[in-house]
């Protein structure tokens, strides 16, 4: 009988270059998924409840507007169209803010300290990554809680550095060791900057802070002239004080912020059923209407300067009060703010990706999953407090943000969603397998060819049988999460500050990280 020619032989070398090139780093534009890619898929408002949206909250402005601005930016607004009543309230008329959209940034780059790392904020890309002020850590070998620390802070930065689907780092904990308030916000600073070279949000608690903190910049950036023209911290500032009240002191910081040439997240977090209306169109009408207002002030300081639609609507358990920030009707909060920013053409964002849970378990994982695919999926720019954020906020945990990132990089490919083209659609594929093939398409060229470019593969989640689970003493998740963080912070961070220019801030500054 004679022997059938081989026809594998011709294609070992293929594979096996293909083996060894599976063996380097994909290059940016080949990796299945990537920091900025497009969503808008979701849509869970149509055009017309969107346009009720824009009316109610234009009808607001007119009619409630807002209360408590500082002097400054009183006459900032007033000088720019807006009306003081007798009450006290500042009200906004429509063509205000018509004009207002007009003329504001809606090309946005969030810089950072490495270019590889900015963020266009365009259309609808999106970007997941750290937020929050939780004051505890979660520890989970003693299943408890302790109280957050500088030292967690930089270590938290320095872990989400080396985490690909974590695309920036706004603060997620506060430092509970440091009692001065300026020292606070000064470490504040120090410790992301030397932990990450990724985008860097945080706030500040005094208005008169911010010169101290804007003069560590400088100094990080090399220069006042190099800070502005590559801004790498954001100021995530609450200028409000819902429902449709201005944050008198962080208005005033905002202001100084501008000035100092630093970008602004316009933060307005309400709680639906208790600072907003329990309706999920009602909670996202105000927080729309309370951003404007922010849109309107920041353009009457400035015109154009950069500023993130912040439409933070939380979710309320009404049975008992307590915030459900991993809920369902927190995830429709959060998709149905990101179409608000593109119904404007707006650079925004919204919280997504945080649990009521206490520990990194089931009940996290599919409450961090939810929103963070729908806020995604909806095309949402910037998705905070994305991962590692535990206890409606309360806390935060390391060993969950390593974590994050594989469940984060599962929901981007959601992001990415389906390609049909005659490639992908592979009937030259079926010809080949089903009438001269093998009849499977295991290690034919085209999917091995598509083997990296089209797939996520967990970096510590376990696809093994239960045989090969069994035979590897079956790895827990969370232990193996555990030894990760011990194993990147062994590691010094690639964002440490040149030692010159460390010497110069501790010598200027009281700097608290050994």
């Amino acid at each position: 009988m004679t022997a059938m020619p081989r026809r594998s032989a011709g294609r070992s070398g293929g594979r096996a270059a293909r083996v060894a090139a599976r063996a380097a780093a994909l290059s940016d534009d080949m990796r299945p998924i990537r920091p900025g890619m497009t969503g808008g898929q979701y849509r869970p408002l149509t055009d017309m409840q969107m346009a009720r949206i824009h009316e109610t909250a234009l009808a607001a402005l007119e009619e409630i507007g807002l209360a408590d601005a500082p002097q400054s930016g009183i006459d900032a607004m007033t000088a720019a169209g807006a009306v003081l009543g007798d009450d006290g309230r500042l009200r906004f008329p429509r063509s205000l803010v018509e004009d207002t959209l007009a003329k504001c940034c809606k090309n946005l780059t969030l810089f950072s300290r490495d270019q590889r790392h900015d963020l266009d904020l365009g259309g609808s890309k999106v970007h997941y990554g750290t937020a929050g002020a939780a004051v505890h850590m979660v520890d989970v070998d003693g299943r408890n809680y302790r109280e957050s620390t500088l030292q967690d802070l930089h270590d938290a930065s320095r872990i989400a550095n080396t985490l690909d689907n974590i695309h920036f780092v706004q603060r997620p904990m506060v430092a509970r060791d440091i009692t001065n308030n300026l020292e606070m916000d000064l470490n504040t600073i120090y410790a992301c900057c030397a932990g990450t070279t990724k985008n860097i949000g945080t706030s500040f608690s005094d208005p008169s802070h911010v010169e101290d903190c804007l003069e560590m910049l400088y100094m990080i950036a090399g220069g006042e002239d190099k800070w502005r023209e590559r801004p790498f911290v954001t100021n995530s500032n609450c200028f409000v004080v819902p429902p449709l009240r201005f944050a008198t002191e962080s208005c005033e910081t905002m202001e100084i912020c501008i000035k100092g040439g630093m970008p602004v997240l316009l933060l307005a977090a309400c709680m639906a059923g208790a600072t907003a209306p329990s309706t999920i169109a009602g909670a996202i009408a105000q927080t729309v209407a309370e951003c404007l207002a922010g849109l309107v002030y920041v353009n009457a300081i400035k015109p154009g300067h950069p500023a993130i639609f912040g439409t933070w609507p939380f979710g309320l358990d009404l049975r008992t009060g307590a915030m459900s920030v991993g809920s369902g009707e927190q995830a429709l909060l959060s998709a149905g703010c990101a179409q608000m920013h593109q119904y404007y053409g707006l650079p925004g964002g919204a919280a997504g990706g945080a649990s009521d849970s206490k520990l990194p378990d089931m009940q996290a994982g599919w409450e961090q999953m939810c929103s963070n695919v729908m806020a995604g999926l909806s095309g949402l720019n910037m998705v905070y407090e994305a991962a590692g954020m535990h206890a409606s906020l309360l806390g935060f945990c390391h060993e969950s943000l390593i974590l994050g990132d594989d469940l984060i990089g599962q929901a981007q490919r959601c992001v990415r969603g389906i390609e049909v083209d005659d490639e992908t659609l592979a009937l030259d594929q079926m010809r080949e397998v089903c009438l001269n093939g093998p009849s499977h398409y295991l290690g034919t060229d085209a999917t091995l060819s598509r083997m990296q470019t089209d797939h996520v593969y967990p970096f510590l989640g376990d696809r093994t049988s239960p045989k090969e689970w069994e035979e590897k003493s079956k790895p827990d998740l969370l232990k193996n999460a555990v030894a990760r963080k011990e194993e990147i912070l062994a590691t010094p961070s690639e964002a440490r500050f040149d030692p010159a220019l460390d010497a110069a801030l501790r010598a200027r500054f009281n700097i608290h990280l050994s």
